[in-house]
């Protein structure tokens, strides 16, 4: 038995509606919000680090014991709620393990019975969660259930859940995805997150065969995208993983950003240390490659130039198979960065993946065939230095969404069968067994027909890549030894870049090999000191200071 959330003030589906922040539509039964001003006290924990079952993209933060996003002006632990307060939550069917870590993130939800849904399949799957489709069995309407697991209960791991939780609290837009419940079971250590259902999402509709999305289609699509993160950086949320699976349709066109797994809160007058571990790697900017830790809204502006060029030109542009790989395919596409970047910058990886030949920038050759409009907005987004990226309302306002062919209305969109990543993994898995079972009918083919049908799904390392990756893999070894690190918990950094999956299926990707050396484009010399791609996020002396003033 457990509990799921509905609306604050009533223990059922139908209870009161909330007083509103704004003007908005009422349409979700098992659940409501009350006051955002709730917010503010509970938006400033610690709330970045999670477990081990986390994706190994944040993996750095509980190695490097990162400083983890807080709302600025104060820099405070999270405040706890009194414990007459968590006895409360306990009563109304809360588990105590959850009350005691994120009692502030669901103090704003009553529950409901767990098994008031029933399970209609399963839709998606991410490293430490899984996606269904349900049904409210009260109210008949088809959900999303976002199961999250906690199999060790660690208050870390709990909090980072409770950080999603707080944003999709402070956001509100038809573009972003709604959260509508939780639902809680005293039997088992996780947690579901009730979100409106959606029958598609952009990686999904990109990898259907026969689907070629019309220049007004991709104007509608990237209007609805920048509206959203828009929506996001004005209210201080930044999503930092924006790819084709996180980008959500349902049949009347909406488009919703969805997965606020990896998002965080920022400030953009104040300074503050994040991890650079963050983005699926053929979406990932420049900086955070090159191990940045003060960014801002800058890392969500260029996955959104990759959406829009990948959209026009019908594949992936950059589908890198390492970190260094892919810095490779960007400065090739997009130049490398200039002197004067290099010196501001100061960059942790920089002296490692320095070009020694500086790439000219070749984007208006490489996308000629775009739309003439659409070719400055895509220089801007995918601008080398985030400083000269455009904001989304900057976006919003240029020559792509002024000029003819017009965006169309979300509900003019053609109607797709439901279709969504997963549907495409099943799609491709499902073809290469007919092609197996194709082969071994063929008997002495068999062998050649393998062959073919490995070599385009290969992700091998480049071999002139190997002394690099050698030495930061070394290492990582030595400070495993050493006792000081969680590193051996996830994968080495050159293997979880290939991470996520983008958009488009795997016949729409290129993986030729890159043209120039590796060697020679980020050369390392014998006996220079390598950096580790873990290390202190914030001042060591700072953290040394907090832990003698706590004791």
């Amino acid at each position: 038995m457990g509990c799921v959330i509905g609306k604050g003030g009533g223990g059922g589906a139908g209870a009161g509606a909330p007083p509103p922040r704004r003007q908005r539509s009422d349409r979700h039964v098992s659940s409501g919000r009350r006051s955002q001003s709730s917010v503010s006290g509970t938006e400033t924990g610690k709330l970045e680090a999670p477990e081990a079952a986390v994706a190994a993209e944040v993996a750095v933060e509980v190695e490097a014991g990162e400083a983890l996003e807080e709302k600025p002006q104060r820099r405070r632990r999270p405040r706890n709620i009194p414990g007459q307060a968590r006895g409360e939550q306990v009563a109304a069917g809360w588990p105590a393990w959850l009350s005691a870590v994120a009692g502030e993130a669901i103090k704003e939800w009553t529950p409901r019975r767990a098994d008031s849904f029933e399970k209609l399949d399963k839709i998606g799957q991410g490293t430490y969660s899984n996606v269904y489709k349900a049904r409210d069995s009260l109210t008949g309407k088809i959900v999303a259930l976002k199961k999250v697991r906690f199999d060790n209960l660690e208050p870390e791991s709990v909090k980072f859940m409770a950080r999603e939780i707080l944003i999709l609290h402070r956001l509100d837009h038809s573009n972003v995805v709604k959260l509508e419940g939780l639902v809680t079971s005293r039997m088992s250590c996780s947690l579901y997150l009730v979100f409106e259902y959606m029958e598609h999402d952009l990686a999904g509709l990109a990898a259907s065969p026969g689907i070629k999305f019309t220049e007004p289609q991709v104007k509608c699509y990237m209007h609805q995208l920048l509206s959203g993160l828009e929506h996001c950086h004005n209210r201080g949320v930044l999503h930092r993983d924006i790819k084709g699976s996180n980008l959500l349709l349902d049949n009347t066109g909406t488009l919703k950003i969805a997965d606020f797994g990896l998002a965080s809160f920022f400030d953009p007058n104040l300074k503050q240390p994040m991890t650079s571990r963050v983005v699926t790697l053929w979406y990932r900017p420049p900086e955070l490659l090159l191990g940045a830790t003060n960014y801002g809204v800058g890392v969500d502006l260029w996955s959104a130039g990759c959406i829009l060029a990948e959209l026009l030109a019908g594949k992936p542009i950059m589908p890198g198979r390492t970190e260094v790989e892919q810095l490779h395919k960007i400065f090739k596409l997009c130049g490398s960065p200039s002197e004067e970047y290099w010196k501001k910058s100061k960059l942790p990886h920089a002296t490692i993946f320095k070009p020694q030949q500086p790439y000219k920038r070749c984007i208006a050759e490489t996308f000629k065939d775009f739309p003439p409009s659409a070719l400055p907005l895509v220089e801007t987004l995918l601008a080398i230095d985030p400083a000269n990226r455009l904001s989304a309302t900057a976006a919003l306002n240029s020559e792509f969404f002024t000029t003819p062919p017009y965006a169309c209305e979300p509900s003019s969109l053609p109607q797709y069968p439901p279709s969504k990543e997963m549907d495409a993994k099943l799609r491709d898995a499902e073809a290469r067994r007919l092609r197996a079972a194709r082969g071994r009918a063929n008997g002495d083919g068999t062998k050649k027909s393998r062959t073919r049908d490995r070599a385009p799904r290969a992700f091998p390392a480049p071999e002139a890549n190997a002394e690099l990756q050698a030495n930061l893999d070394r290492r990582r070894l030595i400070t495993h030894a050493n006792g000081k690190s969680k590193s051996a918990k996830f994968p080495p950094p050159h293997q979880d870049g290939a991470l996520g999956y983008a958009l488009g299926s795997l016949h729409h990707m290129n993986h030729d090999p890159p043209d120039g050396s590796f060697s020679m484009v980020f050369p390392y010399r014998k006996g220079q000191p390598v950096s580790t791609w873990s290390g202190p996020l914030i001042d060591p002396a700072t953290v040394g200071h907090q832990k003698r003033k706590e004791q």
